[in-house]
């Protein structure tokens, strides 16, 4: 029998114009930090300022906290603690893509609770400690379309010490507002547009061949590779293209509902250890490196995922799929159209000889995406799967 545990707190405005229904929100506070990244993007499209403004009009004084990497580190969560706690914020907005919204969600974690952002994290070198207190609220305005954390309560961050990247999340830990507006990602660049959609697909592939996998969870994951499979290309080509735009979008989000009622697989769980170790490379072009030959051996060594390879390939648009390998076709397709196909780890000074140690850094810190998977990756069977993907 099925059985799925569904819980969905938060409330997501979706569609264009969106974020001007912002200050006809409850506000869950009068002081928030809004937390963005480094970069010059999110200021230099009028987005923050934008979201200013429908604070300030909704009766809320803010403040910016503008150090998130494109890979958040414990130093930016303790940083940006400290500043809520000093300027006595009550709620927190992420605003920006995955980066920044995760980073916030372990901000407003880390305002209302003492010690080390470690001390709460579970497995690897984390502390394994409960918190004592509930995070802040937090408002998620997410300006890109790849994590859905806008949608789930996971957050995602390194270890700069230890080299280790790992996820944290509970019930307290979702957004109580999101705000998902397509018209925030007309300006993505084409590349990052790839890498984003492509993690947004891999979280409901991942999703749609756990062993969590149940009715609920299918019915996201199925319309999410849909949105994103097939209209990913499309917003890569044009980023102007808004019924693309809308569409890739839609698909991040649902992406993040799997997430609350499935899971992923360990297919994150073996990325996480190559941008752990080399920041500069984008979690989503990580993914993309290892896809194939990730899919490939489950395709091999998983005949009761049959069906469900058939599933996916049909959904991203190969309507006469009766192979599981046409999904491994419609991915490489997809990939090469999106110029991402050739990919190198090599490129981000990923080293042949590191692959051994990543295996181990992969089941130590994420060693439950790995019971996701419906056969059983040996640490041989991970190696492989790095050995030829490695370029």
């Amino acid at each position: 029998m099925d059985q799925f545990n569904f819980y969905m707190p938060t409330r997501i405005l979706f569609g264009k114009g969106a974020l001007s229904k912002l200050r006809k929100q409850r506000m869950p506070g009068k002081r928030a930090l809004i937390v963005i990244s480094s970069g010059k993007s999110t200021r230099s499209n009028g987005y923050l300022a934008r979201v200013e403004e429908e604070l300030a009009s909704a009766g809320v004084e803010t403040f910016v906290f503008d150090q998130i990497l494109a890979n958040p580190v414990v130093a930016n969560v303790e940083a940006g603690a400290a500043a809520a706690r000093e300027h006595q914020c009550d709620f927190v907005v992420g605003l920006g893509g995955g980066s920044s919204i995760d980073a916030a969600k372990s901000i407003a974690t880390m305002a209302t609770n003492e010690g080390k952002y470690w001390d709460y994290i579970f497995g690897g070198t984390g502390g394994g400690q409960k918190m004592k207190c509930d995070p802040l609220p937090l408002i998620a305005i997410p300006t890109t379309a790849g994590t859905g954390t806008e949608a789930d309560p996971w957050t995602v961050i390194s270890n700069e010490e230890t080299q280790e990247k790992m996820a944290f999340g509970n019930d307290k830990t979702f957004p109580v507002i999101a705000i998902v507006d397509p018209d925030l990602m007309l300006t993505v660049p084409p590349q990052f547009t790839a890498y984003q959609g492509f993690d947004a697909l891999f979280h409901s592939t991942e999703g749609y061949i756990a062993t969590k996998a149940n009715f609920m969870s299918d019915l996201f994951a199925l319309r999410a590779i849909e949105s994103v499979g097939r209209n990913l290309a499309a917003a890569y080509q044009d980023g102007s293209n808004e019924a693309a735009r809308e569409q890739v979008a839609f698909g991040s989000t649902l992406s993040g509902v799997v997430m609350c009622v499935g899971s992923t697989t360990s297919e994150h769980a073996l990325e996480h250890p190559m941008s752990a170790h080399h920041s500069d490379l984008p979690h989503g072009a990580g993914l993309i490196m290892i896809s194939i030959a990730y899919y490939t051996h489950f395709i091999k060594h998983a005949p009761q995922l049959r069906e469900r390879f058939i599933d996916m390939a049909r959904a991203m648009g190969k309507l006469d799929a009766s192979d599981p390998m046409d999904f491994i076709t419609v991915l490489t397709d997809l990939q090469k159209t999106c110029g991402v196909y050739d990919l190198k780890m090599s490129d981000y000074g990923i080293r042949r000889e590191e692959l051994p140690a990543y295996v181990k850094d992969a089941k130590a810190t994420m060693a439950g995406a790995f019971r996701m998977d419906h056969v059983a990756l040996s640490d041989e069977d991970c190696l492989a799967i790095y050995e030829a993907s490695y370029r």
